[in-house]
C-alpha cells in the first residue's frame, strides 16, 4: 500500500499506526512526498534549526530550484481482486432536503482534471495581471486551486513546473508567477510551523496572548457568521463563504481580523468556522492563517493593524461589484455608499429598497470605538507580560 504523506498532527499519528499495522500483516508499505513543494524537515537555517520567519524561509525554499519534476503516471496498476466493496451511493451521503450544498456544486467540480483545466487556464489568462489583480475580490483573478492542493488533485510541484514554464513562454508575466509561486511558498512555511511546533494549531505562538480578555459573545459571533455585522465587505465574504465554501483571500484578511479585533472574539473560534465551511481548510494554513491576522502568530501582523472595513471595501471593491454579487439586498445603492450604507441619505437608501435595520442590519460596532477597545486590550496585556 502506497500513499502520499501528509503533516498534521493527528494524520501523523494515524499513518504511524497504519504503516506497523500493515506491515505486521505482511503488507508492503510506503509512503511518498508530494503534497509540498520540500518536506517540512528539509528546510532549515543556517544553524539547522527550523526558521520562524517566512522570508528566509522562502529564499531557502526557492533557491533548492530546480524543484523535482511532476513524476509521469504509471503506464499500468495491478487491478486489485477480492475486495468486497460498498456500493458509495447507498450510503446517501449527498443532502437531500434542504439542499445545502446546492451552491457548492455550482461553484466546484471536484477531480483531477478539472484542476489541471483550471490550472491551465489561470495560467494562459489571469496570471499574467496575478501581481496586481490578486486583491481585487470581484474579479477572477487568482488560481482558486487551493481546494485542489488541499484535496490532492493537483500537487504543488505540478503547480510549479507549470507556472515555471508559463514565465518562459510569457516573459512579461515573470513577476506575477513569481508574486504567485511566493504564495506556494507559504503554503509550504505554513506546514513548516505546523510540523516543527504542532501546539499552534490550538495555542499561541507569542505567550503573551494567553491573558488576552477574549470576548465570551456568542450572539456577535452568530452575526459574524451569518453575514450580518452591518460591514457589506465582511458579509459578502461570509455569506459567499456559506454558499461556495470558499472566500478570497483578501477578503478572510478583512473577515477575520473584524472578528478578532472589532468583537475581540478569539481566533480559534474563527479558525473552527473556517474548518467547517471552507472547501479549502487546511489546518496548517487556516490556523497559521488566523494566528498571523490576530497578532499571536510566527511572523504575524502587528496587532495594532486593524483593518477598517469601510476603507478596505473601497480600495479592493470601488463599485461594490464584489459586495453586490453576495448582498442582493445591497445591489441597488449608489457605489459611494456601498461599503457605508448607514452614512447614505433616507432618499438614497429608499431608492435602493435598503431598509438599515430592517433587510440589511447596522453597524454591530462602531470602527473607531473598537479599534479604541483593541488597542486598549493590547496595551493591557503588553503591561502585564
Amino acid at each position: 500500500m502506497f500513499w502520499n504523506r501528509l503533516y498534521d498532527p493527528a494524520i501523523i499519528v494515524r499513518d504511524k499506526a497504519l504503516k506497523a499495522s500493515l506491515a505486521a500483516a505482511a503488507f508492503e508499505v510506503a509512503s511518498f512526498a508530494a503534497s509540498l513543494l520540500a518536506e517540512p524537515w528539509e528546510v532549515r537555517t543556517g544553524g539547522g534549526t527550523p526558521f520562524k520567519v517566512f522570508t528566509p524561509f522562502w529564499r531557502a525554499l526557492a533557491s533548492r530550484a530546480p524543484m523535482p519534476a511532476p513524476l509521469p503516471a504509471p503506464k499500468r496498476l495491478k487491478t486489485l481482486v477480492g475486495i468486497a466493496s460498498e456500493n458509495l451511493g447507498a450510503w446517501n451521503l449527498r443532502p437531500a432536503k434542504p439542499d445545502w450544498a446546492g451552491g457548492l456544486r455550482a461553484a466546484w467540480t471536484p477531480g483531477e482534471r478539472p484542476a489541471a483545466k483550471r490550472l491551465a487556464a489561470f495560467l494562459d489568462g489571469a496570471v499574467r495581471a496575478y501581481g496586481e489583480a490578486r486583491n481585487i475580490p470581484a474579479i477572477d483573478a487568482t488560481s482558486r486551486l487551493s481546494p485542489y492542493l488541499h484535496w490532492g488533485e493537483i500537487s504543488p510541484r505540478q503547480i510549479w513546473s507549470s507556472a515555471e514554464a508559463a514565465a518562459i513562454a510569457h516573459p512579461e508575466a515573470a513577476s506575477s508567477v513569481s508574486a504567485f509561486l511566493r504564495e506556494l511558498g507559504w503554503r509550504d512555511f505554513a506546514h513548516h510551523l505546523l510540523f516543527h511546533w504542532p501546539e499552534i494549531a490550538t495555542e499561541n505562538w507569542k505567550s503573551e496572548f494567553d491573558a488576552f480578555p477574549w470576548a465570551d459573545n456568542d450572539a456577535a459571533f452568530r452575526h459574524w457568521t451569518r453575514g450580518e455585522t452591518g460591514y457589506p465587505i465582511v458579509d459578502a465574504g461570509m455569506r459567499e463563504l456559506w454558499t461556495t465554501g470558499f472566500m478570497h483571500n483578501r477578503v478572510r484578511m478583512i473577515a477575520a481580523s473584524f472578528l478578532v479585533k472589532h468583537l475581540l472574539i478569539d481566533w480559534r473560534r474563527g479558525a473552527a468556522w473556517f474548518e467547517d465551511t471552507l472547501v479549502d481548510a487546511d489546518l496548517a494554513v487556516n490556523r497559521t492563517s488566523w494566528q498571523w491576522v490576530a497578532g499571536s502568530g510566527a511572523d504575524a501582523a502587528p496587532y495594532f493593524r486593524i483593518f477598517n472595513p469601510v476603507l478596505q471595501g473601497e480600495k479592493f471593491d470601488p463599485e461594490g461589484a464584489y459586495v453586490r454579487a453576495h448582498l442582493p439586498e445591497l445591489a441597488a445603492l449608489d457605489a459611494h455608499y456601498i461599503h457605508k450604507p448607514w452614512a447614505a441619505p433616507p432618499e438614497a437608501l429608499a431608492k435602493a429598497g435598503v431598509v438599515l435595520g430592517g433587510n440589511y442590519p447596522q453597524p454591530m460596532i462602531d470602527h473607531a470605538k473598537a479599534r479604541a477597545r483593541a488597542l486598549a486590550a493590547y496595551a493591557e496585556i503588553r503591561q502585564s507580560g
